[in-house]
C-alpha cells in the first residue's frame, strides 16, 4: 500500500472555497495511486468561531480556572470539527472518505495535558480502515493517553500530528500545505528578493525554525528525521512541488545544494538583553543569575559568560520581573531593550574560514551596531537593535547571495 500524508492548516481548511483547492491535492494523489491520510487543523484563526483561540476566549483564554485535562476537551473540538467537515466535503466529491480523531488514528500521548508529547503511534487500525476507504481524514494536534484520556500536543501539533503518522505508515511523502509557497531563504514582508528554497535539509530547516522561521514546527521535523520521511511544504493554492525538506545535504542531491554557503536567515524580535558584572564574587554570578531566572520561570537565550560577567536575552515580556529579580540579588543589571537576534543558517558554514568576518563586515559597512554574537557548526547569530531589523536583514540576505 503507497500511502500519502498530507496535513493542512487552519487558512487552508477555514471555509469551502478553502477545501476545494486542498481536495484538488488529494485528487490528484489519488490518482497516482496513493491511499491518502489527510491531517487537518482547526479551522481558520481567531475570530472565526472554531478556531483554536476561539475556542479558548470562551474560557477566558489563558486565565481559564479549568484543569488542562478539561481545556483539552474543549480545544481538541477544533480538529474534530474540521475533520468530519473535510470529510463530508470529500464525500460530496465522490471520495470514499472517513474522519477519525488522533486518538482513534493510533496516536498514544504523554498525560501531560496542553502539551503532551507523543509516546507510539499504533496504526494497526488505521491500516484497516484504509483498505476500505481512499482517503482518512485524522482530527490534528491531538491524541488520546493509554487510559483514553483526549490530550492535545502543543502548538504546531498538526505538524507533529502529520509526521508522526507518515513516520509509523512508511509514507512516501508527508506534504505540509500552508499559505505559501515552501520555506523562504528570508521573511519575505521583510527582505523584498527573498526567494524559495528547492530543498533544504532537516537539520537547517530544524534551525531555522527554532530561530523564528514559521513555516513548519521542528518537532515535526524532528521527527520526520529520525523516520527519514522526505517532507514538502507546498502551497494549497498552487499546484507547486514546494520545498523538499530531506537528507539533501548529506546525500549529495544536487551540487547547487552542496555548495552554497547559507541555505536562510531567520529572526526573532521582541527580546531584551541583560549584562551584568560582579567583581567582588564572579565565580558565584553565574550560578546565582541563572538560578534566579529559573525560579522565577524566566526563560534566558543567546548566554555569553565571561569571568567576570553574564550577558543574555530574556523576551520583552519578562524584562519587569527580571530586573526585580536580580535586584533582590543586589546587582544592577544593564539592559538593553528592543532588540532582535538574527540566525544565519546553512550546512554549508561548517568549517568554512570568513564567514563570521563577512557578517561583521556586512552590519559595520551599514552601520549596524553588533550587541552579542555566537555560533555552531551550522548557525552564527547576532544580537542588534530591532529598529535595524529590516536593513541588516537584507543587507545579509544580499551579501550571502541568498536572492
Amino acid at each position: 500500500m503507497r500511502v500519502l500524508v498530507q496535513k493542512f492548516g487552519g487558512t487552508s481548511v477555514k471555509n469551502k472555497e478553502s477545501r476545494e483547492y486542498a481536495i484538488r491535492h488529494i485528487k490528484e494523489a489519488l490518482s497516482e495511486g496513493y491511499k491518502v491520510v489527510v491531517v487537518v487543523s482547526a479551522m481558520g484563526r481567531y475570530p472565526e468561531p472554531y478556531s483554536t483561540d476561539a475556542l479558548l476566549s470562551l474560557i477566558d483564554g489563558n486565565h481559564s480556572i479549568l484543569s488542562n485535562k478539561e481545556k483539552d476537551l474543549l480545544l481538541s473540538c477544533g480538529e474534530t470539527i474540521s475533520a468530519t467537515v473535510f470529510s463530508h466535503d470529500l464525500l460530496e466529491h465522490q471520495i470514499n472518505a472517513i474522519a477519525m480523531t488522533g486518538g482513534e488514528a493510533g496516536i498514544i500521548t504523554t498525560s501531560n495535558f496542553s502539551n503532551a508529547q507523543i509516546k507510539t503511534v499504533d496504526t494497526n487500525h488505521l491500516y484497516q480502515v484504509l483498505t476500505d476507504h481512499q482517503v482518512v481524514v485524522v482530527a490534528g494536534f491531538q491524541g488520546k493517553t493509554e487510559n483514553d484520556e483526549i490530550t492535545t500536543i502543543g502548538r504546531g501539533g498538526s505538524d507533529t500530528s502529520a509526521t508522526a503518522l507518515a513516520a509509523a505508515l512508511q509514507a512516501e511523502y508527508a506534504d505540509i500545505f500552508t499559505d505559501v509557497n515552501g520555506i523562504m531563504t528570508a521573511d519575505p514582508r521583510i527582505v523584498t528578493n527573498a526567494q524559495r528554497l528547492e530543498t533544504i535539509s532537516y537539520t537547517e530547516i530544524c534551525n531555522l525554525a527554532y530561530q523564528g522561521a514559521k513555516v513548519i514546527h521542528p518537532r515535526a521535523v524532528e521527527i520526520a528525521m529520525q523516520a527519514n520521511v522526505p517532507i514538502r511544504v507546498r502551497s494549497t493554492k498552487l499546484n507547486d512541488k514546494g520545498t523538499l525538506i530531506t537528507n539533501v545535504s548529506e546525500t549529495g542531491f544536487s551540487e547547487s545544494v552542496h555548495d552554497r554557503l547559507a541555505t536562510g536567515i531567520a529572526y526573532v524580535n521582541k527580546i531584551t538583553q541583560i549584562k551584568i558584572q560582579e567583581a567582588k564574587e564572579p565565580q558565584q554570578l553565574h550560578v546565582k543569575v541563572f538560578k534566579a531566572m529559573a525560579e522565577a520561570g524566566i526563560s534566558v537565550d543567546f548566554i555569553n559568560i565571561s569571568p567576570n560577567g553574564v550577558i543574555y536575552t530574556i523576551f520583552e515580556r519578562d524584562e519587569n520581573l527580571a530586573r526585580q529579580v536580580l535586584e533582590t540579588l543586589n546587582l544592577q543589571p544593564i539592559i538593553t531593550k528592543d532588540c532582535a537576534k538574527i540566525s544565519l543558517v546553512g550546512a554549508g558554514m561548517s568549517g568554512v574560514p570568513g564567514v563570521t568576518s563577512k557578517i561583521v563586515q556586512t552590519l559595520t559597512s551599514n552601520k549596524i551596531p553588533i550587541l552579542q554574537s555566537a555560533d555552531s557548526h551550522r548557525t552564527i547569530w547576532v544580537l542588534i537593535q530591532n529598529v535595524h531589523l529590516e536593513s541588516a536583514l537584507n543587507a545579509l540576505h544580499e551579501a550571502f547571495q541568498l536572492e
